[in-house]
């Protein structure tokens, strides 16, 4: 599983996932678009693979609603074998792009879209030439 949690402070936010499950958080320097910090639990031998935990937490680019408004929830990125042929048919189907394609360098190659109801979620095609 890949997650990525929205926070208008990373390093808060950090603080407490690592708190809360003993996640290893590390910031990213890789210049990308936005604030970005790598988790993932640790290697235990104690913990099956499928529930292992890997993603990010993102600082947020817009503001989270406000109370009562609806739901606040984490971004799911999802892997694909071909991230344009997935974003196409994510237009055809009704979403829309909602930050589009970028090289997360020497790993993939990753996008966020809308559905039709307003959610957002992410697509990522590895690649370690990604640049």
């Amino acid at each position: 599983m890949y997650i990525e949690l929205q926070a208008d402070d990373p390093r808060r936010a950090a603080t407490f996932y690592r708190g809360l499950f003993g996640w290893e958080i590390e910031p990213v320097d890789e210049n990308l678009p936005v604030e970005y910090w790598r988790l993932h639990t640790p290697e235990l031998a104690d913990i099956p693979v499928t529930r292992r935990v890997a993603g990010g937490i993102v600082q947020r680019q817009a503001p989270p609603p406000q109370p009562g408004a609806g739901t606040n929830a984490y971004v799911c990125s999802f892997e694909v074998e071909d991230f344009e042929a997935a974003a196409g048919l994510i237009e055809r189907l009704g979403g829309k792009v909602a930050l589009a394609k970028f090289a997360v360098p020497g790993r993939c190659w990753q996008g966020y879209f809308l559905d039709p109801e307003g959610n957002t979620f992410g697509l990522f095609e590895v690649d370690e030439a990604a640049a």
